[in-house]
């Protein structure tokens, strides 16, 4: 029986060709006549040869080209040299190709998992600083902050673990303003599963009039109708959970005053210690900000407060809170791209080796990212195990060195390189035996008996 990451490994090696990485080097006039530092070689410094050491500077990348199988004698002034606008094309051509190539999304990982949906989009951004040198290409937030930074926007299916949508913006554009671009990916029967950050009356108007599903947090400045005996009076949400006695509470709702957009409000009540917690923190920001919070958002803090459209016949309460907990696996999505794949770690200043830099970080998280997907099925049904991305990428990680010198060997032997890659990682990276279950497993018990859901609704307010 064939490896279900076959087809991956072909067409990662594929992506490697040195015909196509050289025709869009000079489709981007990167490569315009004979050079020791041809396209693949660039490509492979900028990504795996900066990935076993972060702040690699120019003079170990130039003894790593003379490493490589037909070594290349170059200097560190001359790949300086290299770095400019020409450089910078050439690596977000490539970045296009890659993405194209390699996120199809053509593996199912779990057909258990959200059955009643086509695809499930889970939307969020991450953001770092930049060197003030970029402060006009990529502004940041402003105030005391960095003067220039980047946020990560990344849509990733979860059914089959591809990345979706994948750009880089400048920080100071807000979550809320770019998910009108997220919505676009919208069809019947998907599902998005949102931050409080993207929340936005007219892109869940989109979504349900494109017959999409959505689940957020509530933001607590919504709108608020409720849906009784042919009436829609406001809802004064602050005042009813204030009296409310039950730890769970959930109405027929709509969004927003004009919009109105059907929905259900679920609520679960926290335990005390967080509900302090969390009105401290509320006072803390506001004191800091010069005002007093009143009592109405204090006594929403109590609870946690979810909005889905997804109808009660398919979704209980308790699968609402443990499909919404499922979100937070894409946090660990971006703490592999910062502590093992160095997305935001710079040891330059200037314009364009930053960003060349930054790209090349860019294509190593496709790259990587791109054997996930077929490396969950068969780790899944050999075990039966979960698949643990933060190991997944420590692993290939850990021979990035190899990764760099099996580019510049044979076809055949890159594909043997990358198969053996895959073969180990299968026994490496599963996630650890414990008692406690996985978010995974929660969400299959909640989809058949309905079992206790206060477990993932605590872990989202700790």
């Amino acid at each position: 029986m064939a490896e279900p990451w076959l087809s991956t490994v072909g067409r990662l090696t594929e992506f490697f060709s040195t015909e196509q990485i050289e025709a869009s080097a000079r489709r981007t006039k990167f490569v315009q006549r004979a050079s020791k530092i041809t396209g693949k070689l660039f490509l492979a410094l900028v990504t795996f040869g900066r990935w076993s050491t972060p702040k690699t500077s120019l003079a170990p990348l130039a003894a790593k080209a003379a490493q490589v199988e037909q070594p290349v004698e170059g200097t560190p002034e001359a790949l300086y040299q290299r770095m400019n606008a020409r450089a910078l094309a050439f690596l977000q051509d490539l970045l296009q190709t890659a993405f194209a190539k390699l996120h199809t999304g053509d593996t199912e990982c779990d057909e258990a998992l959200f059955a009643p949906f086509a695809r499930v989009h889970i939307a969020d951004s991450t953001g770092f600083g930049l060197p003030d040198s970029l402060q006009e290409q990529f502004p940041g937030a402003g105030g005391s902050g960095s003067k220039a930074g980047a946020k990560s926007q990344l849509v990733w299916e979860s059914k089959r673990h591809p990345f979706e949508h994948f750009a880089l913006i400048p920080w100071k554009v807000p979550d809320n303003k770019y998910v009108d671009t997220v919505v676009e990916l919208a069809r019947p029967y998907s599902l998005f599963l949102f931050d409080l950050g993207y929340v936005k009356l007219a892109a869940v108007a989109q979504l349900a009039a494109t017959q999409a599903d959505f689940l957020s947090r509530l933001n607590h400045h919504t709108t608020l109708l409720e849906v009784s005996k042919g009436r829609v009076p406001p809802l004064e949400l602050a005042r009813g959970l204030g009296k409310e006695a039950r730890p769970l509470l959930e109405k027929t709702i709509l969004l927003g005053g004009r919009a109105r957009v059907a929905a259900r409000l679920i609520a679960v009540r926290l335990p005390d210690a967080i509900v302090n917690e969390r009105r401290r923190q509320a006072r803390r920001v506001a004191k800091k900000r010069g005002y007093t919070p009143s009592q109405a958002p204090l006594t929403l803090l109590a609870w946690n407060l979810f909005i889905p459209n997804v109808p009660s016949t398919g979704w209980s309460p308790q699968t609402v809170c443990t499909a919404y907990s499922l979100r937070w696996q894409v946090e660990l999505v971006f703490k592999s791209w910062k502590s093992h794949l160095h997305l935001a770690t710079f040891t330059t200043t200037t314009k364009h080796s930053t960003l060349c830099y930054l790209y090349g970080r860019r294509l190593l998280v496709l790259l990587t990212y791109a054997l996930c997907p077929t490396l969950r099925a068969p780790v899944w049904q050999k075990q039966p195990r979960e698949r643990s991305l933060l190991k997944l990428v420590r692993h290939f990680q850990a021979g990035a060195e190899q990764w760099l010198q099996a580019l510049f060997q044979s076809t055949l032997q890159l594909t043997a390189f990358l198969a053996r890659a895959c073969a180990a990682a299968e026994r490496l990276v599963m996630k650890a035996e414990r008692k406690r279950r996985t978010t995974a497993q929660r969400l299959r018990d909640s989809l058949g008996p309905q079992l206790d859901f206060f477990e993932p609704a605590l872990a989202l307010a700790a």
